[in-house]
Parts: structure tokens; sequence; C-alpha cells
């Protein structure tokens, strides 16, 4: 770690100031505690300076200037993410994209996007979908940043048909620690030269470049929806039927898993009821298509096989305004569990589909272990379980003791079953050790050797993933 970091002094500022305008660089006091913290919380620490950038010349000003005078930088969007990856943990600078988000151009013929990183992901679909393209990625938090998206490979619940942003991004504008300006990738729909550099800055959570432009793949508009609501006796049933619905040949968009305590929460927030509560677990399935033909044949097989494998109903929403009741309920489910507790934590793991049920019945085991409350739901047909910790009325000292512990219990099970330490929300600085304890060591050098190679004075967003 590079422990000689200049501190902001006066001089810096000004420089900043001539950059960027007075109005865009904020200094001290002047600094919302926004900015301090992500959505996880835990993990606070001021930047020194925040600065709003609009263009890509103002970063890499910005960037060399770090360079030469040997201050951190910290990237960040909307501050959305969950693993600390967008806190200045050694103050220095800040760069806000949130200004940055401007669409630059919409090729029809290629099928691509191109924007700034500041772009919100829920205005992506408001501005594609009209024009009858289709951007795939589906992540839960819609005002995230594009470039945020990009810096973690955000997946969502789509990602079982479409898979995740990696696979959407066709080129990258970066800015490297030294102000340098390069592109990665292209327009192109195939490419095999050299290296996959854009490959390695798609989940880098800006430890290895700033991304000020990105250009995206579009697919064409599918035209029909339909979502299944699946009920089950019991989790371990729902979780289990899983796999045999991927192999039963009609692969839907989505396979989310949901239990009953999750559901009476999102409602009792929401303050209206779900289409269904009586079941102990649930299977939301959804199938899109260019054809309403090739929808039906694709979920009355599904369906078909869930009630082969013990669901108690088959509940159709083939309506807009029924898609919505319960993908809006779906939607609620991280606020309403939010509001039952005083403080929680997430345990984004990842684990091959035929141990899904394992870990989740697993997981639901630790309640006792540990004496507290734990919720999940997620994404089942890829295998990406969001496991939620409650602090409820556990003292300062107790919860960060039962949190290590039960992490240290979640990843080691994960481990054993080949899981992964996160399936869409990083590594940043709250789950660090954890991947360090995860991967072997000649993996996490070769790690350290490419950050190394990017950004020898560990300037850009140190303290995580690796550093």
């Amino acid at each position: 770690m590079n422990t000689a970091y200049k501190k902001i002094d006066l001089q810096d500022i000004e420089f900043l100031r001539s950059v960027c305008t007075a109005e865009r660089v904020l200094y001290g006091e002047n600094i919302s505690e926004d900015y301090w913290h992500d959505e996880l919380g835990g993990v606070k620490n001021p930047p020194e300076v925040l600065v709003r950038v609009l263009s890509t010349e103002e970063v890499s000003r910005i960037m060399a200037y770090a360079w030469e005078k040997n201050i951190p930088v910290t990237p960040r969007g909307s501050g959305t993410g969950l693993v600390g990856a967008s806190v200045a943990l050694y103050g220095g600078i800040m760069l806000d994209f949130s200004a940055m988000n401007h669409f630059l151009e919409l090729d029809e013929i290629n099928m691509t996007l191109t924007l700034e990183p500041g772009v919100l992901l829920m205005d992506i679909a408001k501005y594609v979908e009209p024009h009858n393209l289709f951007y795939p990625p589906d992540p839960g938090e819609k005002t995230a940043t594009i470039g945020g998206n990009v810096n973690t490979n955000a997946g969502g619940m789509r990602a079982v048909k479409y898979g995740v942003t990696r696979d959407y991004v066709r080129s990258l504008e970066v800015v490297l620690p030294d102000g340098k300006v390069i592109e990665v990738g292209g327009k192109v729909v195939k490419n095999s030269s050299g290296y996959d550099l854009k490959g390695l800055f798609v989940g880098s959570e800006g430890t290895l470049g700033v991304i000020t432009k990105i250009v995206l793949r579009l697919i064409p508009l599918p035209k029909n929806k339909i979502s299944l609501l699946v009920p089950f006796p019991d989790l371990n049933s729902a979780i289990s039927a899983v796999p045999e619905v991927i192999k039963a040949g009609s692969t839907p968009t989505a396979v989310e898993f949901m239990e009953r305590e999750v559901i009476l929460a999102a409602e009792e927030f929401l303050n209206r009821k779900f289409p269904d509560n009586s079941a102990d677990a649930y299977l939301l399935l959804t199938f899109d298509g260019m054809s309403q033909t090739e929808i039906d044949l694709a979920y009355r097989k599904v369906a078909d096989r869930c009630l082969e494998l013990g669901a108690k109903d088959v509940f159709i929403s083939d309506t807009d305004e029924r898609n919505e009741s319960i993908w809006k309920a779906r939607g609620a489910f991280l606020e309403a569990i939010k509001a039952s507790t005083t403080e929680m934590d997430e345990c984004d793991v990842v684990v091959p589909r035929i141990h899904i049920a394992e870990f989740v019945t697993y997981a639901a085991s630790l309640q006792k272990k540990h004496n507290l409350r734990i919720r999940s739901f997620g994404h089942a047909g890829d295998g990406n379980l969001h496991i939620y910790i409650l602090r409820d009325e556990l003292d300062e000292k107790a919860w960060p003791k039962a949190l290590e512990a039960v992490f240290a219990d979640l990843y080691e099970r994960a481990h054993e079953l080949g899981g992964q330490v996160s399936g869409e929300h990083g590594i940043g600085y709250a789950k660090k050790g954890f991947l360090a304890e995860s991967l072997a060591p000649e993996t996490i050098a070769l790690m350290k050797g490419i950050k190394a190679a990017f950004d020898p004075k560990n300037l850009l967003n140190p303290g995580k993933v690796i550093g």
C-alpha cells in the first residue's frame, strides 16, 4: 500500500477549480456526508475534495495531476453499492460522475448505444425501447449508474437467459491512472485481437482505470412477456426444482426464489396484497419472446414440470397489470427487509445451480446457530443468492462479531460447494478479506500483478478488491 499519499492543500484546490470551475469543486465541510459512504453504510470515510466532472478531458487532467502529486482518486456514480467500493478510504480526490449522464449515439444499424458513465440504468430502457431495442441486464437497483454497473459487472434477474453486463459492453473509453486516455474494444461483433483489456476493466471496481465512455450492445425488443408465480410446500422443494426447470428446454428470462416471510414483509411495506401468500416458498419465473406462441410453448412446459416436482399451483400473470403487481412486490423485498430491522448486511454469494437448495437450507440453519434473523431471496436461475443478516436488537459490540461469524460460515460453505464470494455486487472493501481466503495465493498474486501493471503507484481507488 502506498502510505505516502499527499494531503490536499489550497494549491491542489486551485488547480482543480481551474480545470472544473469553482462551483464543481467542494472541499472539506462543504462535502455532504452522503459521499462518505455507499448503501452499505458501515464503511465510512470522507474524501478531502469532491469534483463533479463533466468530460473525459477534465478527468484526464485531474488524473495526470494526481499522478504527479501522488494523490489517491476514488471514482463514484450514484453510490448505490453494497461493498464500500465508492468510499474514499484514503481521502484524496473523489470524482463524481453523476453529471456525465448524456446519451451520445444510438446506432440502430449496429444496435449499439454510446453513453456516458453517469447515465442511470432506469433511463436506458426509456431511451432505447421506443426504437424497438432492448438492453437486457436488469440489476435490482435501477438508480445505479451504468458506469457502476460496468465496474461491478452487475447481473440482475434476467441473467439466466441474457447474461450479465460484461456480455453487453462493446467498448470503453478509459482514463488510466497517469491521465492517458485509451479506447478498448469497438463496435465489431467479433474480436480476437490480442489481450481482452476491455474485459479486465469490466468488474474492476475503478481500480485499474476511470471509465468515461461506454458503448453497449443492444438486441431487438421482445414483444411479449408472461410471468409464473409457483407456490411450493417448502423452501427445499422450491429450490430443488430450479435445475429441473432450467433443464426443461425452455430458458426462462428470470427465475427468482422467495420465502413467505419476505412476501409478508413486502405486503406490509407496500400496503398491498401479493397474489398469493399461503405457501412457505415460491418461484417467480418470467418468459419473453418475439411471439406469443413461442412464450406459450415455453411456459406450459415449465409449468407442467413444476407441478410434477410438487408445486401446489401455478399462477399465470399474462397482463401488464398483473406482471407489474408481482414484480413491484419483488422489487420491494430489499426495502421491506430493511424496514423490518435496525441494520443489515448482505452475503452476495453465487454457487453452482446443483447446490442452490443445499446452500439456502444451510443459510437458514445459521439463524439458530447464531441466534439472529436471516432472510434470503435471489436469482435462483443463476445461483446468485442474496442472504440478508438482520441486526434487530443486537448492541454495537455484538453486531460486528455476529456478522463476522455468519459471513465466515456462509463463505466457507460456498467455497466448499464450488461457489464464489460475489455474484454481482463486487468486492470493494467489505468483502476483500473473504476474496483473499476464497482464492488460491497464486490467483491473488496474479491479480496484484495486474493492478501493479495498470496502477504502480496504487492511486486509483486504493484499498479495494485486492489493494
